[in-house]
């Protein structure tokens, strides 16, 4: 009769489970979302998955001695008779079944326990979600409680924790080595952690351990650790009955109870029940069956790897030799790490484990001094000792499982841990580092990966790159780097992949691609023509991101024209195939070759491109190490800078927290000072270059120069730094060279042109090699084959207006591209200067060499070298006599008179005596006399009006477009 109403319970149960699930399924239907759902759905989804057993049939406990017409008190399920419903222990028949069982005597019921534990008695009070289930629960429902009801992620890793439960003590430094060890273990891996759940032996230590001073009151500082423990053995567990309930519990027990008290630094509970009450055992199996259970699921790695397992032990009694026995023995096997030195079986197996280094014939000969050892240390008897030591010669024969941990100088725990799994998996070396990514812990790949020539397959370590792109893992991009992987084969898809992954922090890029798109559907997917209209609204004014002019617009259809079907899945970056795109042959960028038949296109400066990705995405530390590499330091920095800020203005005009706008201002200094300390070293190596850096033409940057990109971040340290300041003198002189009275000298020129000859002015020489002006920059594009909209990157520019006055300024000397480190605080080197030796670029401009040069900065390669806008080939001459000979050359009179109308402040006197001379004019004829008839004056008043007008007009429409909003 037992049977069958079990039997009837359970097909009811099962029929509940389907009906909750079609509810389930309508609500997500018509809310579109799991958050929309009820929650009170997942409380009755608890209640009709997880159940408890409750004995209905009292069979006395054999240590009563019981039998019938004896008086009795107690079940064998620990229980007193009185708690029974089926009567008294004279009830019993005579020869009746004596042989007390879980499936047959206890009945399921829905469970009635779970909810929220707050711990009270601490400096803080902690809060853990518990359960009440049957022993026999499945272990899918489980996974699903942990997931999905209380909201956990897969962990990439599940740590066990086995040991003693009664109380021990540890040395005081083992203590600490532990503690920190397993600590570091789950924080930087994701690890779960699954102890027995109470408050006495080895999970009093690990509770201590998984959490810190400060991980209290982080957020997510807390370490996911799961309490097994069985309901019955729990103290005051009648004040946890209820459903959904917040329960207030003191973790205090007394001296003299048999019952112990749920640990406090635990976020979870598992409270199994299986009708017993006082007794251990029914986790045991529970416990090993989740276990295996996670260990079949796949982590969100390239190759889908299952999840590690592994056991930590730490002290123990028999009971825990035998589970490390069935850990080493199972399948797949699980890896275990002793901790010797902390006591009992833990010391135990350490001892046998050191001296079965070549095979067991010494323990064998030494059996019955360990049986002894064993008999006086678990206080068992002689045939027990002999059946503990064969379980204990067995797990020696899985010795390559088992890894001793001992106390030595720099010795950890986590390393230990780590270094087992990656030694009991057996995965070859891609898999090795794909999991150890996983973990985020670098040190476990240069110690175990690297540490060895291992022939790569090809595009792995690629594949890694990207993996540790995408999750952020910026100390694996730095070990890639150092092992010599390359990120120029950075394409089209890769970047998209990037922009559009969903890992990594949290940032504000979906709210500009609303202001940049109207209409933005819910699964959309952003593209770089996307993150250019993006980039082109953040840096204002003309600036005209790469992504959004008509040539890459050309090549991103043609990508599309060959490969209709991008893969738009972030999981794509984990496969070696790559997305074949096609361009025409006479794009500037470069190409490499993967395949046969076609190529993909890849970017000329694939750091930069990833730094404005990092710092689009909020990605700080990873912008900072794209910076540290790649070519123009001081210009990728500055635009760093103007983004975040810009970022920081939409942040405050969408009214988000203000964390977020301090945050990203924050970002912004870090990249100014960056900047500010790289012209700063830059002006004391080599000032002369130091301006060419400020006013070369960056094609990259939509051909701003770092001088404008300062003025449009504000950057007032930069451009009061002595460089921006002398630079801005030498261009307010032109080609002037006057030490005193320039102002006076000027005006007496202006007035009498005679004197222009008697100025003093700079030689062919320095007038070579000095930056344009703006008017000078703007008379030099109007000869160019080039506009803006078609952006053809031609690489023969035409001459300024200097160099055809001057046909030996077309003379070039061979000089080096910058590359020195950019402080010395700084441990790599950030190139200055396009350091691009496949491609020569237009936007480089170096200064002349002298003989007098510093060796470690000269170049042995001559580079095409741009003079004012110019592209021209080096000759092979030599360098000192042609130095010399320009340098003592004198300028003729008509370069003279050129160079003092063209500079900017016999401009601005002109224009001051020539407005003073209308003012006088205009409040002659305005006060003193209008004459009838027009005069001359008059005249010139009106042309003087009238030109004033047209260049106003002139002004507003060559001005940089605003924005109105």
């Amino acid at each position: 009769m037992v049977q069958s109403a079990m039997d009837s319970w359970e097909s009811s149960r099962t029929a509940m489970i389907r009906q909750y699930a079609r509810r389930g399924s309508a609500c997500l239907g018509v809310f579109g979302s799991e958050e929309a759902f009820d929650f009170r759905a997942g409380s009755r989804w608890i209640e009709t998955v997880f159940n408890k057993r409750e004995c209905i049939k009292f069979i006395p406990s054999s240590k009563d001695n019981a039998s019938p017409g004896r008086s009795v008190l107690e079940c064998c399920c620990g229980q007193l008779w009185q708690c029974h419903r089926d009567g008294s222990p004279a009830t019993l028949r005579h020869g009746e079944e004596l042989h007390w069982s879980p499936s047959r005597h206890t009945q399921l019921l829905p469970t009635d326990a779970y909810g929220t534990l707050e711990f009270q008695g601490g400096a803080h009070a902690t809060k853990a979600q518990y359960v009440r289930l049957a022993h026999d629960t499945q272990p899918e429902h489980i996974l699903q409680l942990l997931t999905g009801e209380w909201g956990m992620d897969l962990p990439k890793l599940l740590i066990t924790v086995q040991g003693g439960k009664t109380n021990f003590d540890l040395q005081p430094k083992l203590k600490k080595v532990i503690r920190k060890g397993l600590l570091k273990a789950a924080k930087t891996t994701g690890a779960w952690v699954f102890t027995a759940g109470t408050n006495t032996g080895v999970t009093r230590h690990v509770g201590e351990a998984l959490v810190s001073e400060s991980s209290l009151r982080e957020r997510g500082g807390r370490v996911v650790s799961v309490g097994i423990a069985p309901w019955g053995i729990i103290e005051r567990r009648t004040d946890l009955l209820g459903r959904n309930r917040d329960v207030p519990y003191h973790p205090l027990i007394s001296p003299k109870s048999r019952f112990v008290a749920l640990n406090s630094h635990h976020t979870f509970f598992l409270l199994v029940d299986n009708g017993t009450t006082g007794k251990y055992g029914p986790e045991l199996i529970l416990r090993r069956k989740l276990e295996n259970y996670i260990s079949k699921q796949r982590i969100e790695t390239r190759g889908g790897l299952a999840t590690p397992v592994v056991c930590v032990m730490i002290e123990g009694g028999p009971q825990t030799i035998r589970q490390v026995l069935e850990y080493v023995t199972d399948s797949p096997p699980v890896p275990v790490i002793v901790c010797d030195g902390t006591g009992r079986a833990a010391d135990i197996l350490a001892f046998v484990h050191k001296y079965s280094t070549n095979g067991l014939s010494m323990i064998e000969a030494n059996r019955d001094n360990i049986c002894l050892t064993l008999e006086r240390i678990f206080d068992i008897r002689a045939a027990q000792a002999e059946k503990l030591f064969a379980e204990v010669i067995q797990c020696m024969r899985k010795r390559d499982l088992i890894t001793v941990f001992r106390l030595r100088e720099g010795s950890e725990l986590d390393q230990s841990i780590l270094s087992a799994l990656l030694h009991a998996q057996r995965l070859n070396p891609p898999e090795q580092l794909s999991l150890a990514l996983t973990w985020n812990r670098v040190d476990i790949a240069r110690s175990h990966v690297f540490n060895e020539d291992v022939e790569w397959p090809l595009g792995a370590l690629e594949q890694a790159m990207m993996d540790a792109l995408v999750n952020d893992r910026i100390e694996f991009v730095k070990l890639l780097l150092e092992q010599g992987v390359t990120i120029k084969n950075l394409t089209i898809q890769r970047l998209e992949e990037l922009y559009n992954s969903k890992r990594g922090p949290a940032n504000t890029l979906r709210y500009i691609i609303r202001d940049v798109k109207k209409t933005v559907p819910r699964d959309y997917r952003y593209t770089l023509i996307d993150i250019g209209l993006v980039i082109n609204k953040l840096m204002g004014g003309a600036y005209r991101s790469f992504y959004t002019r008509r040539k890459f617009r050309s090549i991103y259809e043609n990508s599309l024209t060959v490969s209709p079907r991008l893969q738009r899945n972030n999981s794509s970056i984990f496969q070696a195939g790559k997305n074949i795109l096609k361009n025409a042959q006479n794009s500037p960028k470069s190409y490499s070759s993967h395949g046969d038949v076609h190529s993909d296109y890849e970017f000329d400066y694939p750091f930069s491109e990833l730094l404005v990705w990092a710092v689009l995405t909020k990605r700080q530390g990873m912008a900072m190490l794209m910076w540290h590499h790649g070519e123009e330091a001081i210009a990728k920095a500055l635009v760093a800078a103007k983004l975040y800020k810009a970022l920081a203005h939409e942040a405050a005009d969408d009214d988000l927290e203000t964390e977020v706008y301090e945050e990203l201002r924050s970002y912004a200094k870090e990249f100014e000072t960056l900047a500010l300390e790289a012209l700063d070293y830059c002006y004391r190596q080599d000032d002369d270059r130091a301006h060419q850096l400020l006013t070369y033409e960056l094609k990259n940057w939509s051909k701003q120069t770092c001088l404008s990109l300062a003025v449009a971040v504000n950057h007032r340290a930069l451009l009061s730094h002595p460089c921006c300041q002398i630079l801005l003198a030498d261009l307010w002189l032109g080609g002037l060279r006057t030490r005193k009275n320039t102002n006076i000298k000027v005006m007496l020129s202006l007035l009498f042109p005679p004197l222009i000859l008697v100025l003093g002015f700079r030689s062919r020489e320095e007038l070579k090699t000095m930056p344009q002006t703006r008017e000078e920059h703007l008379y030099d594009d109007q000869g160019r084959s080039s506009d803006s909209e078609s952006d053809t990157d031609s690489d023969d520019d035409n001459m300024d207006m200097r160099n055809e006055h001057d046909p030996e300024a077309q003379l070039v000397n061979s000089v080096s591209h910058l590359s020195h480190p950019v402080t010395p605080t700084l441990q790599t080197e950030a190139p200055l200067c396009n350091s691009n030796n496949a491609v020569p670029h237009s936007s480089t401009i170096t200064a002349p060499s002298r003989p007098t040069e510093p060796a470690e900065i000269r170049s042995t390669n001559p580079t095409v070298v741009i003079q004012n806008g110019t592209s021209v080939t080096p000759y092979p001459v030599n360098e000192s006599v042609v130095y010399n000979d320009l340098h003592s050359k004198q300028l003729t009179a008509r370069i003279k008179f050129y160079e003092f109308y063209n500079a900017p402040i016999s401009k601005f006197w002109a224009h001051s005596i020539a407005y003073t001379f209308f003012l006088c004019l205009f409040t002659y004829l305005v006060l003193v006399k209008l004459p009838k008839k027009p005069q001359w004056i008059e005249w010139y008043v009106i042309a003087y009006i009238t030109t004033l007008l047209f260049e106003k007009v002139r002004e507003i429409l060559s001005t940089e477009p605003v924005e109105l909003k």
